[in-house]
């Protein structure tokens, strides 16, 4: 199995080389030249399977340059007692053929926790293969979960320094406080003075910035990412959907081959772009929904095939989701566009100088075979909230509502009843006052009294990881101008070069 450029086929990588390296040189995203096929009897074979060894058979078939042992020494460390259940992503039927897939079981909180708790492991090796005798510079933009999921993963690993950047008023403060906070030797953060798109711009700048790399190396270090750019990030989600499966048919929800539907809240198309490549390997996925917040640049995409981001940025309950630019869907782009770099590049260069593409016609079509798309304000994910704990006990974060929204909506527009995973993306105490508020309690300036009255009014436990911030130490309290000078130095003066 190997790898090439979305905006470069030309480019052939091994697995581990996309890994160590992010992103391409061009700028492009590493894909897959090709998809294994699972059939029945492989699903069948996972079903009595521990997650651990569920993910180390997916990620077997796409790592062919990985021992069996570095698979499974990576897969066993990742997925163990960080998680606070042992079935690491659960399934919770909600009724009416709604699962609720739990991806925030982890140490964060939060489903990045999914990926980000096995990519420094896939680093190590990585490097260790492509790269050897390098220190691997792990930059992040974050629009909050990602940022601090990177942050634990990496902290203290050998032969590794990550630095993040995230949007000073665009996260929430509990996402702030775990990501100033945290702790480990290797690790730099920073605000910047502006949204999440502009840190992520600024990123892929100082990715191809040649006098950047220059420096870098002359220190004998060299980038990587954490973001779902890396192939490293993005695999080990497939996973999780192939793992959803496999209890869906455990827990009788269906019988082995038939389809259920996926639904992914999402802004920068990583999550739901995990979902469709399980689809291409043959996983029994009818459609894919993607659930986007007031910021609808996927939605309004899927609706006419125009991708343009000149439009008004939203700051929403649901901030993870607060994305213009997202990323990710060049690789899909790439596939539906019969493996053409030369279309994707067009578009990607319109993007950059238009700030709009427009998809072929064929492209347009394919993904309303795939795709169906939807969007929620904050005030119907809010109603969400409300009525799912009210009816169903069960208390969800905005951005999980944001997918239950759009699939009710879904629903009754099509009349399709197929049995449906929901991404369930956040542990909710992550955004106490937008819960709060939903649920018509009082909402206070003080992030840890909001927990405890969030707490007082369902009894849903605190998670831990999120209680213990109330005795941390702020670490981090720099703040840089979204430009790339700015930035570019800041990069300097975190790593001491």
């Amino acid at each position: 199995m190997n790898y090439t450029s979305t905006r470069n086929s030309q480019i052939t990588v091994s697995a581990s080389s996309a890994i160590a390296t992010g992103i391409s040189p061009e700028g492009g995203l590493f894909v897959p030249q090709s998809f294994p096929t699972i059939s029945e009897d492989y699903i069948r074979s996972l079903l009595p399977l521990s997650y651990a060894k569920r993910a180390e058979k997916v990620l077997s078939l796409y790592l062919t340059d990985f021992t069996a042992q570095e698979i499974e020494e990576c897969a066993c460390a990742a997925y163990g007692e960080q998680f606070d259940t042992p079935a690491i992503a659960p399934l919770h039927d909600l009724g009416d053929g709604r699962h609720m897939l739990e991806l925030w079981h982890g140490p964060t909180c939060a489903f990045k926790d999914m990926a980000l708790q096995i990519l420094p492991h896939l680093m190590r090796v990585s490097v260790q293969k492509a790269v050897p005798g390098q220190e691997t510079v792990i930059l992040v933009a974050t629009s909050g979960d990602t940022g601090k999921a990177a942050l634990e993963g990496f902290k203290d690993a050998s032969g590794t320094r990550i630095l993040v950047f995230y949007p000073q008023d665009g996260v929430s403060e509990m996402q702030r406080l775990q990501m100033v906070t945290q702790e480990g030797g290797n690790v730099g953060v920073c605000a910047i003075r502006g949204n999440f798109d502009d840190a992520q711009t600024g990123v892929k700048a100082l990715f191809t910035d040649e006098n950047v790399t220059a420096r870098l190396a002359e220190k004998g270090m060299r980038f990587s990412s954490a973001n779902s750019i890396n192939w490293g990030r993005l695999l080990p989600q497939v996973a999780y959907y192939v793992s959803a499966y496999c209890d869906m048919v455990t827990s009788g929800a269906v019988k082995m081959g038939d389809p259920i539907n996926i639904v992914v809240p999402t802004g920068n198309f990583g999550n739901i772009l995990a979902a469709y490549y399980a689809k291409r390997m043959g996983l029994p996925v009818a459609k894919l929904i993607c659930a986007s917040n007031r910021n609808r640049v996927l939605t309004d995409f899927f609706e006419t095939g125009v991708y343009d981001v000149t439009r008004p940025f939203y700051t929403t309950t649901s901030p993870s989701m607060d994305i213009l630019v997202s990323s990710n869907l060049e690789r899909l782009l790439y596939h539906l566009c019969d493996e053409d770099d030369t279309v994707v590049a067009g578009m990607m260069k319109d993007l950059k100088e238009k700030k709009a593409y427009t998809v072929p016609e064929k492209v347009r079509q394919r993904t309303a075979e795939t795709f169906a798309a939807g969007c929620a304000t904050d005030e119907q994910a809010a109603a969400v909230i409300r009525k799912t704990w009210q009816e169903k006990g069960y208390l969800c974060d905005t951005h999980t509502a944001v997918a239950v929204h759009v699939y009710e909506e879904y629903r009754n527009k099509t009349g399709d009843t197929t049995p449906t995973v929901i991404a369930s993306t956040a542990n909710p105490y992550k955004f106490s006052p937008a819960i709060l508020e939903a649920l018509g309690e009082p909402v206070s300036a003080d992030p840890f009294a909001m927990q405890e009255a969030l707490f007082n009014a369902t009894k849903a436990p605190v998670p831990a990881p999120l209680a213990d911030l109330r005795s941390k130490t702020v670490r981090f309290t720099d703040v840089c101008d979204q430009d790339i000078e700015a930035m570019r130095e800041t990069v300097y003066s975190l790593l001491g070069i």
